[in-house]
């Protein structure tokens, strides 16, 4: 099954990038994607975090940071992928399921979205970022 696994990352990979097509990518490698924001966060004065994906020794693991930040977004998560999720943010997967992959693609989807509300959260306190 590990060897599925650089392949499902690749598919988590492309969902989150097409679904959240205004975020910058930070980090990416065979096994590890950062995805923030293009805005600097008042606290730590770097870009904020929006998602996290990597290969785990026994699962793929699928991070969208704005759940933590934004607790009330929780709501947004399917039922289908509670069945999925590990602690506040992290969704795992051990192989491609397409009506999880589009419950997922949907999630985020509804996430980068509420981007505005992540920043008003969480404070900017610099114009955005182009890159």
């Amino acid at each position: 099954m590990l060897r599925d696994f650089p392949v499902l990352f690749e598919t988590l990979k492309t969902l989150m990038l097409n679904a959240a097509p205004n975020m910058a990518v930070e980090t990416a490698s065979d096994g590890c994607l950062t995805v923030k924001t293009r805005w600097i966060e008042a606290r730590t004065g770097e870009p904020a975090w929006f998602g996290w994906i990597a290969i785990k020794k026994s699962y793929v693991a699928y991070h969208l940071l704005p759940l933590y930040s934004l607790p009330e977004l929780n709501a947004l998560v399917p039922a289908s992928l509670e069945k999925k999720r590990q602690g506040k943010t992290c969704f795992a997967f051990k192989k491609a399921d397409e009506a999880l992959l589009e419950d997922l693609r949907a999630l985020t989807l509804d996430l980068a979205e509420k981007e505005a509300d992540l920043r008003a959260a969480i404070g900017q306190v610099s114009p955005i970022l182009r890159s």
